[in-house]
């Protein structure tokens, strides 16, 4: 008898990056003193920037090596937000206790950077996010719902990227009832928008106030924001990798985000 060459799911992946039939794709913007950040109505504490520290480098007398202190927020740029973030989850998950299952999985991509171009204060209602179900499936269990709205080519402009005026910031998102669906009927584990958070510029006007916040962190779901890229994804067939610090006791971490999709989809 001829023996069969052994496989697995994992020999499979690497194979597939091996011979380019499988892409990564970085979603992550890349962290800096000029990343932009969202700020806060008083008096919530203001979201500290991004800095480094030079500890020393080569140059220095007796030193082989480079190293720098990190300063920031756990949500600043690309970040992952942890239940315990907000106060309907505040008896949830830090960041720390996240299962790493739960931070591998499908992604479906509603893409509404149409709608988003020509007005700023758009909201992902149910009926649109049903539709799209309609027409592409139930959204993943287990899985991420990516939503792009182009706002991401916004965001190297702390201005353009906040679009704020007398009145707040504009910047689309979802509508309540639509982040009520995802938290307490879909299968997804979290959502992942282009924007500075996964909340709309207007949403602190909204009831609840935040409400993806308020709904998918109170339910044990997650959230990641400022993603790029990610119009290289298809509606459905990618895989997103999702890598916070395990940080204990952490509401939530800087992110590197990566997605896997098969090089005859997408870009």
């Amino acid at each position: 008898m001829t023996s069969r060459p052994h496989t697995s799911a994992a020999t499979d992946l690497i194979t597939s990056l091996a011979d380019g039939s499988l892409r990564v794709v970085d979603l992550t913007a890349p962290l800096s003193s000029g990343t932009p950040i969202l700020p806060l109505p008083e008096p919530m504490h203001p979201i500290p920037r991004f800095e480094l520290e030079k500890l020393n480098d080569w140059d220095d007398p007796g030193e082989i090596s480079f190293q720098n202190h990190i300063h920031t927020g756990e949500h600043v740029g690309t970040h992952f937000d942890a239940p315990v973030h907000w106060s309907s989850g505040r008896d949830l998950e830090d960041v720390g206790s996240v299962p790493a299952a739960r931070l591998v999985g499908p992604a479906a991509v509603v893409d509404r950077s149409a709608e988003c171009a020509k007005d700023p204060d758009y909201l992902l209602g149910l009926d649109e996010l049903k539709a799209w179900e309609r027409e592409h499936g139930a959204l993943p269990e287990g899985g991420w719902l990516v939503f792009r709205t182009g706002w991401d080519t916004r965001s190297d402009d702390q201005s353009a990227f906040l679009n704020a005026d007398d009145n707040g910031p504009h910047t689309p998102g979802l509508t309540a009832e639509c982040a009520r669906y995802l938290a307490e009927e879909a299968g997804i584990v979290g959502i992942g928008v282009e924007t500075v958070g996964t909340d709309a510029g207007q949403a602190f006007r909204f009831e609840p106030p935040f409400p993806v916040h308020h709904f998918m962190l109170g339910n044990g779901k997650y959230g990641v924001t400022q993603l790029r890229n990610v119009g290289e994804l298809p509606p459905v067939g990618a895989v997103l990798v999702v890598a916070p610090l395990r940080i204990v006791g952490g509401s939530g971490s800087p992110s590197r985000v990566l997605a896997l999709v098969p090089a005859s989809e997408g870009k």
